[in-house]
Formats: structure tokens, C-alpha cells, sequence
């Protein structure tokens, strides 16, 4: 004899019940994932947190 896939841990519940649960979970695993949206551009910002930055620049730079 094979244990059963699920299990009730408190309470009693009646065939139907599991079956309405067990029907639950097979439809919500069965359910295909939103394709992801394609990707455009680049994985960075291309901007820098000021905070990052060293905190000298030369006098010439184009960033002060």
C-alpha cells in the first residue's frame, strides 16, 4: 500500500474536500508563468550615485 500525496493534519475531512483541494493545486502548478517582458537596453543606469564617486575631481573635468 502507497501513502497517500496528501494529508490531513487537523481535523477530518470528507473524499470531496480532498479532492477539491487536491484539484486546487494541480490546476494552480499546471498554471503557465507571464512570459517575461523582453529586456531592452542596458542592466545598469547610466547615471553614478554621487556617494559612489571619489571625492576628488580634476579642475578640467567634465563632471563638475
Amino acid at each position: 500500500m502507497t501513502t497517500p500525496d496528501i494529508r490531513v493534519e487537523k481535523g477530518l475531512a470528507d473524499p470531496e474536500e480532498v479532492a477539491a483541494i487536491t484539484a486546487v493545486l494541480l490546476a494552480r502548478a499546471a498554471a503557465q508563468p507571464a512570459a517575461p517582458a523582453a529586456r531592452r537596453g542596458r542592466d545598469r543606469a547610466g547615471w553614478r550615485r554621487l556617494e559612489r564617486t571619489p571625492g576628488f575631481r580634476a579642475p578640467h573635468s567634465w563632471q563638475g
